[in-house]
């Protein structure tokens, strides 16, 4: 093992190899001559893979005594080490990460002084924080973050573990401190005790695999209230990995709870929901459970003085619920075993997410990040690993030799009611593929581009917030620059073909209008008109220093002094009522038609729809379009104008106006209102 120290390993790898060796009661030596048995010491990256195999056998060993181990800081600090480890797995490795760690140290003393004197709520909260996160020892990244997921899913789901441990570093720079790790593990280990002891929810019997994930509405607890038409009933609010059940509080006791099952495959729903007094939505800290089988949703409430934290955590623990059994019925998961890994895999991602709001209770994290299904149902493209997830599951492959069904069974929570799967044995035979798997490969894949597309629709995104914080003035102002362009740049010239300004163009467009109709090549103008499209995108790209603008400036400066202003905006206002008025009435004289409140104009009407029908039924409707076409553009020549006749124009609208509109009369009250014509029928 000294050779192997020397040429091989770095000093934390050596040293973290000899504390995993001495774990399991072996040697180093035994174990190099194990793995270069299948695994050269001249080969490719032969430290990092020696680090990895050592790991996963003393990974797998502490399953017995994890609770304890977590507890007294041991399987922390074993773990800690190895992703310093795995980050500096050679001596080559070593020299740059301690030079970079030093210049670190220099600037983020330099940070806190300024910090300290720049800013005064700054202080308060780092002097809160900070001591608990981060030390002067060594970090690590994501990398090795994900690399630990991947053999230890306690931490993180390999699914999950980038965008978890881009929210537990989020106040220290992206980067893990051993303080902050250790105190993420622990409050998991706390977490796991805290929900062991919550009561099983009065009346019902739990599935064997039914575990309580959360609970509130207790005495130690803040307060839940469901509402029902203008009654409001507070109680005790009890989530699992199969339902939600709510007990009315009683005078010493809780009624028996109600049920909601959230594993049903139905069109059930789950969103954010708005209460308050007399049916006013004032308070938006409530959520509403929809579903085909019930007539109204069922709204529980989750009362607090300032924010709305509580209402979105408990939604995006019911929506995971709600995901998790969606995507087991998708994708048809029906192995028991499969389908209490992935029950496992979600419960301990709501474990984490309890843990992490405890760790940083200054800033509570986002939600979905520490969830698989909500997180990816979000995302863009997030289905794509929902897939990969599927495939990975139902092979049976995994590179996590251990599984979040044993970690679930080996912290004892209500180990006596958990599903008689297969946990793997500690002295299980490794080998160097073993801490390989194609589909995580596959699954890191399809994750890392949706980071990528996730950061691109992000920044597109934060262009569009200062147009939607303009006001209507403004937005009315931008509508009509975006508009001006194309409207000068275009109209122009359809109105000088329309009006034979330019009769040279006209001719070949009339021309072309018919041919086009008459062959019926619709499809092939359509593909033309892309091709145009595409030939002057093209054409813009090249020449894009002259057609490029960094903004759009719309000026909204105005000659008009403020009683102009006024006057201007009222007369736009009536314009707008005019024309409300006009489309109404034209309802209502077609109703009028319909129902025969005038037999005149309705067998005019019907007269005429019949000769319509017979004509459209023996002429070819190439024809007609042909004959529209010549219509428009005769119409506009010198020869239209001239042979126009405006009477049929006036025997038209005389018509119109003599069609009498249905009465119409509106009450304010709702016993005026007549019954629904529907529910009559």
């Amino acid at each position: 093992m000294a050779t192997t120290k020397r040429e091989h390993l770095s000093s934390i790898a050596s040293e973290v190899v000899q504390k995993c060796a001495l774990q399991l009661g072996t040697s180093a030596d035994r174990w190099v001559e194990e793995f270069e048995a299948e695994w050269k010491p001249d080969s490719v990256d032969y430290s990092r893979k020696f680090m990895e195999f050592c790991s996963l056998k003393a990974l797998i060993n502490m399953y017995p005594s994890l609770g304890e181990k977590i507890s007294d800081g041991s399987f922390s600090r074993l773990t800690f080490d190895m992703m310093l480890a795995w980050k500096t797995p050679g001596p080559a490795d070593e020299e740059p990460v301690l030079e970079s760690m030093a210049k670190e140290k220099e600037e983020k003393k330099k940070q806190v002084v300024t910090l300290a004197q720049e800013h005064d709520e700054i202080p308060l909260f780092y002097s809160d924080l900070m001591p608990l996160l981060v030390d002067h020892g060594p970090d690590v990244g994501e990398d090795a973050f994900v690399w630990l997921a991947s053999l230890f899913p306690l931490v993180a789901d390999m699914a999950n573990a980038k965008f978890t441990f881009e929210t537990l570093t989020a106040p220290t720079g992206n980067r893990l401190h051993f303080p902050a790790y250790d105190k993420y593990l622990k409050e998991i280990d706390k977490c796991i005790r805290h929900l062991q002891k919550q009561e099983v929810p009065k009346g019902v019997d739990l599935a064997d695999d039914e575990l309580i994930l959360h609970v509130e509405g207790t005495a130690s607890t803040q307060r839940v209230v469901r509402h029902i038409g203008g009654k409001s009933w507070p109680g005790r609010l009890t989530l699992t990995n199969h339902a939600l059940y709510f007990e009315a509080s009683g005078v010493i006791t809780y009624e028996d709870a109600i049920k909601i099952d959230l594993s049903k495959d139905t069109e059930h729903t789950v969103k954010p929901a708005a209460t308050g007094p007399f049916g006013a939505p004032l308070f938006d800290k409530a959520i509403v459970y929809e579903s085909p089988e019930l007539s109204e949703g069922i709204v529980f409430e989750f009362p607090e003085i300032t924010s709305s934290t509580r209402r979105d955590h408990w939604l995006a623990l019911t929506k995971e619920v709600m995901l998790m059994h969606k995507f087991l019925s998708r994708h048809k998961v029906e192995s028991p075993s499969q389908v209490w890994e992935l029950h496992s895999r979600t419960i301990l991602g709501i474990v984490r997410l309890h843990a992490a709001r405890e760790m940083l209770r200054i800033l509570p994290p986002l939600p979905r990040n520490f969830l698989i299904f909500a997180l990816f149902d979000e995302l863009p493209k997030g289905d794509y690993v929902l897939e990969e997830l599927a495939e990975g599951l139902k092979k049976g492959g995994s590179r996590q030799q251990c599984s979040a069904s044993s970690i679930l069974r080996t912290l004892n929570m209500s180990i006596w009611r958990l599903p008689d799967t297969k946990v793997e044995e500690a002295d299980k035979e490794f080998t160097v593929a073993s801490v390989q798997d194609d589909n995580y490969f596959s699954l890191q894949t399809a994750i890392n581009k949706v980071r990528q597309e996730e950061k691109e629709i992000e920044i597109a995104k934060a262009t569009t917030e200062g147009i939607k914080e303009d006001g209507i003035g403004d937005s009315a102002a931008v509508l009509l620059e975006l508009l001006k362009q194309p409207k000068d740049a275009i109209l122009p010239k359809l109105q000088e073909i329309l009006t034979w300004q330019r009769p040279k163009t006209t001719l070949p467009v009339i021309a072309a209008a018919l041919v086009i109709i008459y062959e019926e090549w619709i499809n092939k103008a359509i593909a033309a008109g892309l091709l145009w499209l595409v030939m002057k995108m093209l054409h813009v790209r090249k020449e894009k220093k002259e057609y490029r603008r960094e903004e759009i400036v719309v000026c909204t400066e105005s000659d008009k002094s403020t009683m102009e202003s006024i006057v201007s905006a009222q007369r736009g206002l009536q314009t707008v009522h005019d024309l409300v008025q006009k489309v109404n009435i034209t309802l209502l004289k077609l109703w009028s038609i319909f129902l025969w409140r005038s037999p005149k104009h309705a067998e005019m009407v019907m007269m005429v729809s019949c000769a319509m029908a017979i004509v459209i039924a023996v002429i070819p409707l190439k024809y007609l379009f042909m004959g529209a076409t010549l219509h428009c553009f005769i119409s506009t020549s010198k020869l239209g104008r001239h042979l126009q006749d405006d009477r049929p124009k006036r025997r038209l609208k005389e018509w119109w106006d003599s069609i009498p509109a249905i009465p119409v009369r509106v009450v304010a009250r709702a016993e005026d209102c007549p019954a629904d014509d529907g529910k009559r029928s």
